[in-house]
């Protein structure tokens, strides 16, 4: 059995656990706290990053897109559909939200909205806060503009870019940062995603003392 070492709101970690709920991979979750910084969790990753994956028959797996493209190798059903072409779009999309949309909105807005709250590590910066939704608004049209293309965001089936996208955008829902209302196509896209039986789990987290919106858990917003 894989033993996932992964935190509720790492968008990343969320990434690999609709990846495992798609394929209906069974796997033993454990919670790390990542500004903590576990000695016996920093030898599995010198990196101090979740998601890791500890496989009885590969070892330790580090990274969310490495996760991803070795349960792509081991597990089924293929989320990496396609010819070449689609498969490099899918890729492209999956490390637009691992990498871009992470480090313009995601990694910002937690850091200033959780991980100061809970580590003590300083007041939040409105600033940082105000350019981080700045960011989220282009990203959302653009997200709305890929979902106007099609049913999925990378094309005619569900993807690892779909559910790389789900997973960041899950975080911010949870935080109440999405106005929905002025992104009408990724709302009906994110509600489809929603009400997929693999987003149960994530609706069902709960952070201590962080509470999500009346929203968050209803698949029909």
């Amino acid at each position: 059995m894989h033993v996932l070492h992964h935190y509720q709101l790492s968008a990343a970690s969320r990434f690999i656990r609709l990846v495992l709920a798609e394929r209906n991979v069974v796997y033993l979750p454990k919670l790390e706290i990542p500004w903590e910084r576990s000695e016996d969790f920093l030898r599995l990753n010198p990196a101090g990053d979740v998601p890791v994956m500890v496989s009885d028959n590969h070892g330790v797996i580090a990274g969310a897109m490495v996760i991803a493209e070795y349960l792509e190798e081991s597990e089924t059903p293929s989320l990496l559909w396609g010819d070449v072409a689609s498969r490099v779009e899918i890729r492209r999309l999956m490390q637009w939200f691992e990498i871009k949309f992470a480090n313009e909105v995601g990694t910002p807005l937690l850091s200033e909205r959780v991980i100061k709250r809970f580590s003590g590590e300083g007041q939040p910066s409105s600033g940082v806060i105000r350019a981080a939704l700045s960011n989220l608004n282009i990203h959302m049209q653009y997200i709305d503009w890929l979902a106007e293309q099609g049913s999925w965001l990378a094309g005619k089936q569900l993807s690892l870019a779909d559910l790389a996208a789900a997973a960041h955008l899950s975080v911010l829902d949870y935080l109440g940062d999405i106005n929905w209302d002025k992104h009408p196509e990724a709302k009906t896209w994110y509600a489809k995603m929603k009400s997929r039986p693999s987003f149960r789990e994530l609706l069902a987290d709960q952070v201590i003392g962080l509470k999500p919106p009346a929203h968050y858990s209803n698949s029909d917003f």
